[in-house]
């Protein structure tokens, strides 16, 4: 009798705690598209910037893991892309030091790279929404290197200023314009990693 009013204990507590599971899922599938971002910026190491930088295009993510990470590396290509804009005018700038005018070139070359390599995490992960298991976790593991790699072009840039000779002005400028920049795709790295995590663990969960 023990044993038996154990194992009936054990199936009602199951119960509940799958009734509150589920419960737990359509709260998620019912919450605003902005609450879907807020809680997904949770996984970014800049949560507030993420949510900013996102919550815009709440209604074209609504509450899509490829949309969001879509959209996170579409805002990070975009960022880039204006601060190598920037970043090239101010080798126009009067008196600017020859070791300046280097570093600043050197920027330039690294947002380049790195505008590259984010165009093609872009076009990769659209490449995902007709791909299937080994298939779709190629294409991803190709977005999260050359996000990986985007970021280190953009940290690349910040090391060609560093050491107190360096500092002035254009250090100043490019320092905060850059470091935003690398906070944004941090974030969508964190985002892509997030979603690869998701459909790993649901393809775990469906093999036998």
């Amino acid at each position: 009798m023990a044993r038996l009013g154990l194992c009936l204990s054990f199936l009602v507590i199951f119960h509940i705690l799958h009734m509150f599971g589920a419960a737990d899922s359509t709260i998620a599938r019912h919450s605003s598209p902005t609450a879907f971002i807020k809680a997904s910026c949770r996984a970014t190491d800049y949560p507030a910037l993420c949510v900013q930088s996102l919550a815009g295009y709440a209604s074209a993510i609504r509450h899509s893991e490829r949309q969001l990470a879509q959209t996170a590396l579409t805002v990070s290509l975009a960022r880039v892309r204006s601060a190598q804009s920037f970043v090239a005018k101010l080798t126009r700038v009067r008196g600017i030091k020859p070791r300046e005018y280097r570093a600043v070139k050197d920027c330039i070359e690294n947002m380049g790279d790195s505008v590259d390599r984010l165009g093609q995490s872009v076009r990769e992960l659209g490449q995902t929404g007709r791909a299937f298991g080994q298939d779709f976790m190629w294409h991803m593991s190709n977005v999260e290197t050359w996000v990986s790699a985007a970021l280190t072009d953009e940290s690349t840039c910040l090391d060609g200023f560093s050491g107190r000779f360096m500092d002035g002005n254009i250090k100043t400028a490019i320092t905060r314009r850059v470091n935003n920049v690398a906070q944004v795709t941090s974030n969508a790295l964190a985002l892509v990693n997030r979603f690869a995590a998701k459909h790993r663990a649901a393809s775990a969960a469906k093999q036998p």
